[in-house]
């Protein structure tokens, strides 16, 4: 669960403290838990975490949403994803500016639609988009400025 604390927030004390929060609210709410399996029951407690951190970003008010117009998507290299190890991919993901990572993490990991990232976080289905378009060209740049040492491990 800290791991998914810590795709939202950088500082891995403010995701520590996010886990606890996250834990009381579980254990507090546990025995209104209907309990249909592990599986639910891990779905309920990833729930809770991503919903603590979403409320920690907006009391902090760091959310660097633009309401510009809806940039087109730009799809990612998926060969480039594909030799990068998970610690890589983990890392350019917390580079990303909070907004860019929020909504890339609800999207593109959670696999959340747009309008339910909307709703989560209070912005329209477009602002969505066009923060995970932006999220996805970052990458690209991230990958491009890393090239040659990601070229040369696809070949060994």
């Amino acid at each position: 669960m800290l791991l998914h604390c810590r795709r939202y927030v950088k500082n891995r004390e403010d995701a520590e403290e996010i886990l606890l929060d996250g834990f009381y609210k579980f254990f507090k709410n546990l025995p209104a838990f209907n309990y249909q399996g592990e599986p639910a029951l891990y779905a309920w407690l990833k729930k809770i975490m991503i919903n603590e951190c979403l409320m920690f970003l907006r009391k902090k008010n760091v959310f660097n949403i633009v309401t510009d117009i809806i940039a087109a998507e730009i799809p990612l290299e998926e060969e480039a994803l594909n030799n990068l190890s998970a610690a890589e991919i983990f890392r350019m993901i917390i580079q990303l500016p909070v907004g860019y990572r929020t909504v890339f993490n609800l999207y593109a990991i959670e696999g959340m639609t747009h309008g339910e990232v909307a709703l989560l976080m209070g912005i329209s289905e477009g602002t969505s988009k066009s923060q995970l378009s932006k999220a996805k060209s970052l990458l690209q740049k991230m990958l491009a400025q890393k090239g040659s040492g990601y070229d040369k491990r696809k070949t060994n």
